[in-house]
């Protein structure tokens, strides 16, 4: 099977590399941005809209249904038109979407622009991947997946750090306005640094003296190392979808871990990951031993989970124990995502990372809907076990994609 690799020069400066990793640093931080919009302001929302808390979550599984369905298709488009156009297409949904959440006199126009934010949503991660792999040096792709990452932590932590204050200071409206404007002045910087994001279509499939593609543009699908690269961002997004939304209050529930502390848990494991992606930036460095660095970063943190779900452990240890879980995930991201490229045909990035990456849609749209169900059956330890095994799975599939690509012949 071949790999997608593009010829670069022999010595790349490290200031062009640093400027398309920065620029998609800062997309992939709108990325995350738009997903934590309404779930910080759902206290306001709920009286506002006279909703229930399963209304304003529907919303959310509508984001994340249409992100999905998006998702896959703009890796199509990314490959015909080239990632630029898409992103600010992308990006300028979000912001429109943030406007008009921010104008919605009603639940259904809220929800009419939960799928306005997905589709927005839906188009970075083919954006930026097509980008990295195609534009950044070999040696300093692995520090480009660290970035990207950790800004992607920081788009999480950034949404509710905004919009929560201003909420308090001058109503909901204002705060998802205030949304709009960021993502807009975002827009704003890339646009001044477009020429650093230009990237032609990836090349059309050869034809045969009949007429016909040698290689269709669904050929990449009959790879079986794509589909174990899907299983495992699913079973990723379970686990990040427990600890962001159930984790903290079941650890809290366990430990009698005062409410304040509990809410720091969160912030703590972001923080936390993002230092462990910076290291994992290096570790990356050798694609040859990225399952192992999943292996050994996902093992630590299923041992942390064990503890805090099955251990006498002190209130004030749990956010200990939370970074720590954390860090150790966030070594393993960088390797992560080298797993995806090795399993990428050539010229059909955008395509490969479109599909994979639905596959973190999808389970954050299922995850809490069993994983609430023992929130609601106050089976605290049974949402830690869930998880710990979620974790071993995804262990598991990433040894699997390393076994079906060595195995697997390349697609005709």
């Amino acid at each position: 099977m071949t790999t997608a690799t593009q010829p670069m020069p022999a010595s790349v400066p490290l200031r062009r590399d640093a400027g398309v990793i920065g620029l998609v640093g800062i997309a992939h931080l709108v990325s995350h941005f738009s997903q934590l919009l309404l779930p910080p302001l759902f206290p306001w929302l709920k009286d506002a809209l006279d909703a229930s808390y399963t209304q304003l979550g529907f919303l959310m599984t509508i984001f994340f249904v249409v992100s999905c369905a998006v998702q896959t298709a703009s890796g199509f488009l990314v490959d015909r038109f080239g990632p630029r156009p898409i992103l600010f297409g992308g990006l300028m949904l979000v912001a429109a979407a943030a406007f008009g959440f921010a104008t919605s006199p009603g639940y259904w126009t809220m929800a009419f622009f939960a799928v306005i934010a997905g589709i927005g949503n839906g188009v970075f991660h083919p954006v930026d991947y097509t980008l990295l792999n195609r534009k950044v040096s070999q040696p300093r792709l692995g520090h480009a997946y660290s970035v990207h990452g950790i800004t992607g932590s920081l788009g999480w932590a950034a949404a509710p750090a905004l919009v929560v204050p201003v909420a308090i200071a001058f109503g909901w409206r204002t705060a998802l306005a205030v949304a709009g404007c960021f993502v807009l002045l975002v827009i704003v910087v890339l646009w001044f640094h477009r020429a650093s994001l230009d990237l032609p279509p990836a090349p059309r499939p050869a034809v045969t003296p009949q007429g016909h593609a040698a290689e269709g543009n669904f050929a990449f699908l009959r790879i079986p190392a794509l589909w174990m690269c899907f299983a495992f961002f699913f079973f990723y997004a379970v686990i990040l979808s427990v600890i962001q939304a159930f984790a903290p209050e079941a650890a809290r529930q366990l430990h009698q871990v005062p409410v304040a502390l509990a809410a720091a848990c969160l912030t703590v494991y972001m923080v936390c990951s993002a230092g462990g992606m910076v290291v994992g930036g290096f570790l990356a460095a050798d694609p040859e031993r990225c399952e192992r660095v999943v292996g050994a970063g996902f093992g630590m943190a299923a041992v942390v989970a064990l503890v805090i779900g099955f251990g006498p452990v002190p209130a004030l240890a749990v956010p200990v124990l939370f970074g720590a879980m954390g860090f150790a995930t966030g070594l393993a991201g960088p390797s992560r995502d080298l797993l995806v490229k090795r399993s990428t045909p050539e010229n059909a990035t955008g395509r490969v990372y479109g599909v994979v990456y639905s596959g973190l849609d999808i389970g954050q749209a299922l995850a809490p809907l069993f994983f609430g169900a023992l929130m609601d059956r106050q089976n605290w330890r049974g949402v830690w076990l869930g998880l710990v095994i979620m974790q071993a799975v995804l262990i598991a599939s990433a040894f699997n994609v390393r076994r079906v690509r060595r195995t697997a012949p390349a697609p005709a």
